[in-house]
């Protein structure tokens, strides 16, 4: 039985068995990166915590490691030979120039291991058929990663990858998959295509959605507009995941739909606020992430710039592992308007809450050094909303005030769907 065998139902333990596996694994890590690592060796040696003695509280005294620090440092996070490297990852940056991440055969049974444990955990078995409609080339590991879970899972794999609708319908209509993974716009995207061809998306064998790359709830966990078009078009259950190249583990819903579940053998997860002070469960700030037993480039404190929050009740399902709720934007996307702190999501789903709203974007600006200026370029498919319903909605659920400009669907389209981005861009940040 190896390690991860060993550990497969720790999520169903109790609290403090949950937390001595994660404090062993922990100090288990922390020694590694520090006699393997050349840039640990650096920074942890530098430290004045014990490594083989640490607890999950005082993992907060070592350093953070940010995306520049792996862009500045690359071959000095590697922790083994050139010779045992068998995947390479690249990680977009934040100069433009991508970071290379680095994968050993182990490293990837881990990622096989966590996504496994992840699809089991909502619903999918080894009878389903799972169609990928996420790329496996690129050099990005996401496609990569589900196809390992799939099969590691003992489900069939369907790697249609990104491709057309007309060949997605094609696999639908003749394979019958029970399960697709893909981007949550596209999805539906590929549903309203379906019934545009006269083919019911509700009749297909689809019974579940796995959701990458975009948030589907609010952070009262209840489902955005998105999740909402996509359970009513497909009739299957949507399930959220979230995960980033660096920190090779996915945190998934489970049946319960109630927060993407933390594998406590694979990682710890902090939330921190803009001074790096850990918060406790249920305040919104910063993913920090340590994931744990992995060989080739492990890290220590990633500051993932994602936002969300920790759910440290026991889940429905019977798991008492700690939930990571959606993500509510990214750090740097924090808005400060007129003294009150905004995400861009928690705009979206106000926007997304009427119905006449088809497409938008956001613009913030700076007003001052302690104020942003947001406006919401809107299209709208009814004219009666108008731009002061839209201003007097956000100001009744966010007590915000912001300008509002309607406009076409065509030149709102634009903006949002780009060539240079995978994903629409909701966000225009001109600070």
């Amino acid at each position: 039985m190896t390690d991860l065998d060993r550990y497969r139902y720790i999520s169903f333990s109790a609290p403090d068995d949950i937390r001595e596996v994660q404090e062993n694994r922990l100090r288990e890590h922390l020694v590694y990166c520090r006699e393997h690592s050349p840039y640990y060796r650096r920074t942890l040696n530098n430290s004045d915590m014990d490594c083989e003695s640490i607890t999950l509280e005082q993992l907060s005294v070592l350093p953070f490691t940010e995306k520049s620090d792996i862009e500045q440092h690359n071959d000095d996070f590697c922790a083994v030979s050139s010779a045992r490297i068998v995947d390479i990852v690249l990680s977009s940056g934040t100069t433009g120039r991508p970071s290379r991440l680095m994968y050993t055969n182990d490293d990837l049974q881990r990622l096989a291991y966590n996504e496994e444990k992840s699809f089991e955990g909502c619903g999918i078995t080894p009878a389903d058929m799972v169609l990928l409609t996420c790329t496996m080339d690129r050099c990005f590991v996401a496609g990569l990663a589900y196809f390992l879970g799939i099969r590691s899972l003992g489900a069939a794999a369907i790697r249609n990858g990104l491709n057309s609708l007309e060949s997605h319908r094609d696999i639908i209509e003749w394979m019958d998959p029970t399960v697709i993974v893909g981007v949550p716009t596209f999805l539906k995207k590929l549903g309203l295509y379906l019934q545009g061809k006269g083919m019911n998306p509700a009749k297909t064998a689809v019974s579940r959605l796995v959701c990458i790359g975009e948030p589907l709830r609010d952070n009262d966990l209840g489902l955005l507009k998105i999740g909402n078009d996509l359970q009513n078009i497909w009739q299957a259950k949507a399930f959220s995941t979230y995960a980033s190249s660096e920190i090779v583990t996915t945190f998934c819903e489970c049946t319960a739909q109630q927060g993407g579940h933390l594998h406590p053998d694979l990682a710890v997860v902090e939330i921190v606020d803009a001074n790096g002070r850990v918060l406790p469960p249920g305040i919104i700030g910063e993913v920090v992430v340590t994931p744990m037993a992995v060989e080739g480039m492990p890290l220590v404190r990633f500051r993932t710039g994602d936002m969300s929050f920790l759910i440290d009740t026991p889940c429905s399902c019977g798991r008492f592992s700690p939930r990571l709720g959606p993500i509510l934007g990214r750090s740097k996307q924090m808005m400060k308007i007129r003294g009150t702190t905004v995400y861009p999501q928690a705009v979206y789903s106000v926007l997304e809450e009427l119905n006449a709203v088809s497409e938008y974007y956001i613009v913030v600006t700076s007003e001052s050094d302690l104020s942003d200026s947001m406006t919401i370029y809107a299209a709208v498919n009814d004219t009666s909303c108008t731009a002061n319903i839209i201003q007097d909605r956000l100001q009744a659920r966010l007590r915000v005030k912001s300008a509002v400009v309607i406009t076409d669907e065509e030149t709102v389209k634009q903006q949002v769907y780009t060539p240079k981005s995978r994903k629409p861009v909701h966000f225009i940040d001109r600070r």
